[in-house]
């Protein structure tokens, strides 16, 4: 090689097929959410699509929120995962429209947030329950029903700090976004 001589690299990137789509999707299934990490980025529903674009792996993502302080945290560690499984230079994107709802939390992701002592959302997020209150919410520690808010914003903003009148336990409430 002499120099000014081009390098061919990954750079430049390479098709990718259905099965390398599917092993992406299996790396994201074990990227966790750093703010609940029993949860990974699949089990919230913040993985919008995964692509090839350029000739690279493309992830698209939307945050639980815009002002989510992990944002920036996931998406490097989405690039990192993908990296160490043999993707060269994912690129990693944002898409705010449509804004992510609680909704979209998998079944699995509930029963992994309750059994981290974390009660899931109750309800859906559509607008009529935002007037309605929430509805009742079960003690994730004793499966209790009798629970009561002690405050609107738990360990982060998008959870309610809850206590279970039966075994006495605080505990966090996902709230619907």
């Amino acid at each position: 090689m002499r120099a000014g001589e081009l390098i061919t690299t990954d750079l430049q990137g390479r098709s990718g097929d259905e099965t390398d789509i599917q092993r992406a999707y299996s790396v994201l299934e074990e990227v966790m959410d750093p703010e609940v990490p029993v949860v990974s980025v699949m089990d919230l529903g913040i993985v919008r699509d995964v692509d090839w674009a350029d000739g690279h792996l493309h992830v698209v993502v939307t945050p639980t929120y815009s002002g989510c302080p992990a944002t920036e945290y996931i998406e490097t560690a989405i690039r990192e995962a993908l990296q160490g499984a043999g993707f060269a230079f994912p690129k990693v994107s944002q898409r705010l429209d449509p804004a992510w709802t609680t909704d979209w939390i998998t079944g699995q992701g509930r029963e992994r947030l309750k059994a981290y002592g974390i009660a899931p959302p109750v309800g859906s997020s559509d607008k009529r329950s935002l007037v309605s209150g929430v509805a009742q919410v079960t003690c994730p520690h004793c499966g209790g029903d009798e629970t009561e808010q002690l405050s609107e914003f738990g360990s982060t903003a998008c959870k309610a700090l809850y206590r279970c009148k039966s075994c006495l336990e605080p505990f966090d409430y996902f709230k619907c976004i």
